[in-house]
C-alpha cells in the first residue's frame, strides 16, 4: 500500500515508540519501572464528575449526535469557566468543542493555513504540532531554542522570522516539553506584534489550570478577535484525558468555517465528553485548584531532589508537569539517552529531538503520573547510570 513521502517523513508518534522499547522486558520488584514518558494526571476525575457520568447512560440522549460545535449549554458553560478564570471570556459562538486539542489544533490551522505557508514555531516545540504541520504541508520556521532564557520566546527573534508566508506564531504555554509560562506582559507583545503584521497569534493552553495565577489579558480586549486563535484542553484539568475535552476558541467567522472540516472530520465532540466537561466546568473549581497544588507540591520535590542529586544531568528548565534536561553524553542522540535509560536505569523519558531540530542533548521528564512519595527514587536513577 504506498504511503505518501510526506507522511513518510513524519516522526513515529514519540510515546508509543518509547513505549515500544518495553516490549519484552520484565521489572524486578526491587527496581520497578519508572514512568516519565506522558503527562497523564495520576489522580482519577473527581467521584461526582464519574457519578454524574454513569447517571447520563441512563439517558438515550447521551448517545445522540450534538451539534458540531458542541451543545450550546456546554459551549455556554466553558465561556463562564473562562469569565472565572481569564476575568475575559469568548461568546459562545466563538467556541467550537473538539476531540481534544490536538484536533483543535488541526481545525486552526487547515482553517488558516494553504500548503507551503509558514507558522513561526519556538523550540522545544510540542511534537504533535510539528507532526501536524508537516502532515499538512505547513513549514515551520523555528525561533531557536536557548537554554539561557529556559527556552522563553524572545519577541525581536520572532519578528525577524516574520516572512510574506508566514500565517501565525504558535506558542504553548506553559510549555511542553519545558514547562516554562511564558508572562502574561510578554503574549500581550507577541499579540500586538501578530496584530500590527496581520498575521495570527495561536496560543496552545493545555496546562493552563496548573499556573497558579490568570494566564493573560486577552480575552478583556475588544480587539483579540482580530489575531488570537486559542488552542484549548481540559484533559489535564479535569483528568478526562481519554474523554479528549478540548475547545477551538477564535472569532466567530473563523470558527463558522473551521465547522466545515470539523463535520467532515469527526462530526462532533462525543457527549459523554461534553456532559464532562459541563459538570467540571461548573462543579469543580476547588477540586481543580487542589490539584494544581498537588502539582506545584510535585514539581517543587522534584526540582529540590533533581537539584541536590549527585548527577552529570542538568536541570534546564520545569515548570508544570515538566523538566527538561540536558543529558551528559555528548555522543549520544536523545533517543540513544533516552534507550540507555531504559536498559540502565529502569526509567522511561521522551527524547529531546522529538521536539524539534537540534535538541538531541536535551530529555523531558513528565512527572505527573508519579506520586511524591516516587519522586525521590525517579531522581535516584539518574545519579547510577
Amino acid at each position: 500500500m504506498r504511503v505518501t513521502h510526506q507522511i513518510r517523513k513524519i516522526q513515529p508518534p514519540p510515546i508509543t515508540e518509547v513505549k515500544s522499547w518495553l516490549s519484552g522486558r520484565v521489572f524486578p520488584a526491587e527496581k520497578p519501572l519508572v514512568d516519565l514518558c506522558q503527562a497523564v494526571p495520576s489522580y482519577s476525575p473527581a467521584a461526582e464528575l464519574i457519578q454524574h457520568l454513569k447517571h447520563s447512560l441512563d439517558d438515550p440522549l447521551t448517545f445522540k449526535y450534538s451539534p458540531d460545535e458542541g451543545l450550546p449549554e456546554v459551549r455556554s458553560e466553558v465561556c463562564a469557566w473562562y469569565q472565572r478564570h481569564y476575568q475575559g471570556a469568548p461568546t459562545p459562538g466563538q467556541l467550537c468543542l473538539t476531540i481534544g486539542a490536538s484536533q483543535a489544533f488541526w481545525l486552526a490551522i487547515s482553517a488558516l493555513c494553504e500548503p507551503g505557508d509558514e507558522v513561526i514555531v519556538q523550540l522545544p516545540a510540542y511534537f504533535d504540532h510539528l507532526m501536524g504541520l508537516q502532515a499538512l504541508g505547513i513549514k515551520p520556521v523555528y525561533a531557536p531554542f536557548d537554554p539561557a532564557t529556559a527556552g522563553q520566546p524572545d519577541l525581536e527573534t520572532i519578528s525577524n522570522l516574520i516572512g510574506p508566508k508566514t500565517k501565525a506564531i504558535l506558542l504553548v504555554t506553559p510549555s511542553n516539553p519545558t514547562g516554562a509560562v511564558i508572562p502574561a506582559e510578554q503574549i500581550t507583545a507577541f499579540f500586538e506584534l501578530a496584530q500590527s503584521r496581520n498575521i495570527s497569534l495561536i496560543l496552545d493552553e493545555t496546562y493552563n489550570a496548573f499556573i497558579g495565577t490568570t494566564p493573560h489579558s486577552l480575552f478583556n480586549r475588544p480587539d483579540w478577535q482580530n489575531s488570537f486563535i486559542q488552542i484549548a484542553s481540559f484533559g489535564k484539568t479535569f483528568a478526562l484525558t481519554g474523554l479528549r475535552c478540548g475547545a477551538l476558541i477564535a472569532n466567530d467567522e473563523f470558527i463558522q468555517q473551521t465547522l466545515k472540516i470539523q463535520d467532515s472530520m469527526v462530526v462532533c465532540q462525543s457527549r459523554p465528553a461534553q456532559l464532562a466537561l459541563e459538570f467540571g466546568c461548573r462543579h469543580l473549581d476547588d477540586w481543580v485548584a487542589k490539584n494544581g497544588v498537588i502539582m506545584q507540591q510535585r514539581h517543587d520535590c522534584f526540582k529540590t531532589n533533581f537539584l541536590a542529586a549527585q548527577t552529570d544531568f542538568k536541570l534546564i528548565a520545569s515548570g508544570s508537569f515538566f523538566a527538561w534536561v540536558k543529558h551528559p553524553w555528548k555522543d549520544l542522540t536523545g533517543r540513544q539517552a533516552a534507550k540507555w535509560l531504559v536498559e540502565e536505569a529502569n526509567l522511561i523519558c521522551l527524547p529531546g529531538e522529538a521536539f524539534g531540530p537540534g535538541l538531541e542533548p536535551y530529555l523531558r521528564l513528565a512527572f505527573g503520573n508519579i506520586e511524591v512519595t516516587q519522586i525521590a527514587e525517579a531522581v535516584a536513577r539518574f545519579q547510577h547510570v
